[in-house]
């Protein structure tokens, strides 16, 4: 036992430290801006020996007692080979998870694997190349682990007082490579951080000890407390509500305010949603990106156009909760997957229901994927219709139907007539890895199977569907919201990369007066706005500004891995695991210019990150009515 531990661990050192380097090697340029190699493999060596003793320190502790037996070394030798299985895989799936999402695999690592059919669906199509690479480079290193640790002969006996010894000496040398320190938090990822480069700062991480720690930590209700440092809760609420301008007399909502609409029509309008998978503004070319989208360039100039809108995330979910709840983002996950905002907790679905309308959730895909189904039928929604519900769709891919036939069933769904006024959700699928869409649609540029080529289908959709609606009679008693839940691929140089968090955000309609606004915008904004928009008012729990109203606007926040940006005017206020905050002035692109702390700003910023799992865990996001049924 103690020859196959020595040789596991020496093994495994060189593995990560390999791996590290070659990924250190891959992002050179961003390496070499940031400090170079020796933060990266000193905290490297660090983290590995954290991770290489939790998974060496029972046999080793055990080794002077047993290691003469076979049985044991049996044991020790399946469980040896299996965690070097377990370190390969990580490792060798890391290139790919940095690629598409510029971090090591983390807790987004575990969540697609919830979802098998899809998520492997998606590599078999898109990825044949890597799995089999993936699969040979694992299949090698598995029998070079046989070899190593799975075919050695037993210890020799060693006397009573010699096994104390060494199981003393192990045991205190066990101890100070997990606990990696003597200060008094003990080792984690921020221990080895180093740098504004997020992505860099997991190189220093193994891929094993990031999903580990990402499982550790997720709990899916993290307290933001806990990670950025903490507040009162009656401060939390007031600064809230000072910045939102609400004015609250319902404690056990502490944001729960009246909103009059700006806008009166003769009847209730009908409200839908698009949320445009992955759609950044660094796309489009009305908001001075590639030029992708002469659709929604053609559109932006018929709408209200929101030419500074800023996404709360990187991820679908993300995205969802602050369009259909306006709930803002924080470090833990989002609402959708939290077990307590499965019931009662605030929709728009939730308050128009009060209204008299009736709510549909459409999407191309499977609806139980993200947990999308459960959180919307539990908080407000009538139906939802998703891809078994399709008729006759062109194209069905991986992640579900085409986005032209997600189009189809909501201007299906908007024709048929109905007796209240409706509440559409659509979620469109196409642009995603794999990038499949239907032939004959556009021209491709180069390989038909790339971001750009989806993006120009999935504008083409947009651009399909929106001429269709405008000749339609349900045009001119429905206002629209055409936004992106985030960017794709979201990274970069910073600890908040904000162009990639810039996404198109357009209000259109037969009632929808055409002008471009500047302001800067968060993602919930949107919905209050929506919803005056439409002429409805009502009471509501949202922190969002309704932009019909003057002095609104200015302020924008973002949840990027565990960093926590909140953005006034051109200011930037980060908040990291246990770090102290920073500020920049942010002057666009890639350019930040450090600043001295502003303390106010810094209170504001840590106010709106402990808000949002504040009020979740004490069920305060949500309307009085369903606070009644607890």
């Amino acid at each position: 036992m103690q020859e196959q531990t020595l040789i596991f661990i020496a093994a495994s050192f060189l593995l990560l430290s390999t791996s590290r380097l070659c990924l250190s090697l891959w992002q050179w340029q961003r390496v070499r801006l940031n400090g170079g190699l020796a933060p990266i493999m000193l905290g490297g060596l660090r983290i590995d020996a954290h991770q290489i003793a939790v998974l060496v320190g029972i046999p080793a502790l055990l080794a002077p007692w047993l290691g003469h037996s076979p049985l044991f070394v049996d044991i020790t030798g399946f469980w040896l080979q299996f965690s070097w299985l377990l370190l390969v895989l990580l490792e060798v799936s890391t290139p790919q998870f940095v690629y598409e999402y510029d971090t090591r695999p983390d807790r987004l690592y575990v969540q697609y694997l919830q979802h098998p059919k899809e998520v492997f669906g998606m590599l078999w199509k898109g990825y044949k190349p890597v799995i089999f690479g993936g699969v040979g480079t694992l299949a090698l290193f598995g029998w070079g682990g046989h070899v190593l640790f799975g075919q050695v002969a037993p210890d020799t006996p060693v006397v009573w007082w010699q096994a104390i010894v060494l199981s003393l000496v192990t045991a205190v040398i066990v101890f100070l490579a997990i606990r990696g320190t003597l200060k008094h938090r003990p080792i984690n990822p921020s221990s080895v951080a180093y740098c504004g480069d997020s992505m860099l700062n997991t190189l220093p991480l193994n891929s094993l000890y990031s999903v580990i720690y990402a499982i550790y930590s997720k709990k899916n209700e993290r307290s933001a407390a806990d990670v950025y440092g903490n507040m009162s809760a009656d401060e939390v609420s007031a600064v809230v509500r000072e910045c939102a301008g609400i004015e609250n007399t319902t404690p056990s909502i502490p944001t729960l305010h009246h909103q009059t609409a700006a806008h009166t029509h003769t009847q209730p309008l009908n409200i839908v949603i698009i949320v445009e998978e992955s759609l950044g503004a660094q796309f489009t070319g009305y908001l001075k990106g590639q030029g992708l989208t002469p659709q929604l360039d053609a559109l932006s100039r018929q709408a209200w156009n929101l030419t500074r809108t800023y996404a709360t995330g990187t991820r679908s979910v993300r995205g969802l909760e602050a369009l259909s709840a306006g709930f803002p983002p924080t470090v833990s996950d989002a609402a959708l997957r939290l077990p307590g905002a499965q019931s009662r907790f605030f929709t728009l679905a939730q308050a128009l229901r009060l209204q008299g309308y009736s709510s549909t959730f459409i999407y191309g895909g499977e609806a139980h994927f993200d947990n999308m189904k459960s959180f919307f039928l539990g908080n407000g929604f009538d139906r939802i219709i998703e891809r078994e519900h399709f008729q006759n769709p062109a194209f069905v891919g991986t992640w579900g139907a085409s986005d032209e036939d997600m189009f189809n069933e909501l201007h299906r769904h908007l024709s048929t007539p109905s007796e209240s006024p409706t509440f559409t959700l659509a979620f469109s699928v196409s642009n995603h890895s794999p990038w499949e869409y239907p032939q004959g649609r556009i021209v491709p540029d180069g390989d038909p199977a790339t971001v750009d080529n989806t993006i120009r289908y999935a504008d083409w959709a947009i651009g399909q569907f929106f001429e269709k609606a405008r000749q339609s009679a349900y045009w001119d008693n429905t206002v629209f919201l055409i936004a992106a839940d985030h960017d794709a691929r979201v990274g970069g140089m910073s600890l908040i990369p904000l162009k990639h968090f810039h996404i198109p955000a357009l209000f259109l309609g037969g009632t929808i007066a055409p002008k471009q606004d500047d302001r800067l915008v968060s993602q919930i904004d949107l919905a209050p706005t929506l919803l005056s928009l439409a002429g409805v008012n009502l009471d509501h729990p949202m922190i969002g500004q309704d932009l019909n109203q003057p002095r609104t606007g200015g302020r924008a926040m973002m949840q990027f891995s565990e960093n926590y940006g909140y953005l006034k005017d051109n200011q930037l206020v980060v908040l990291e695991p246990h770090r102290p905050a920073s500020q920049f002035t942010y002057s666009g692109g890639d350019t930040y210019a450090p600043q001295p702390l502003d303390e106010a700003l810094h209170r504001e910023a840590l106010a709106h990150a402990l808000w949002p799992n504040q009020v979740y865990k004490q069920g305060q996001y949500t309307l009085p009515h369903l606070m009644v049924k607890q």
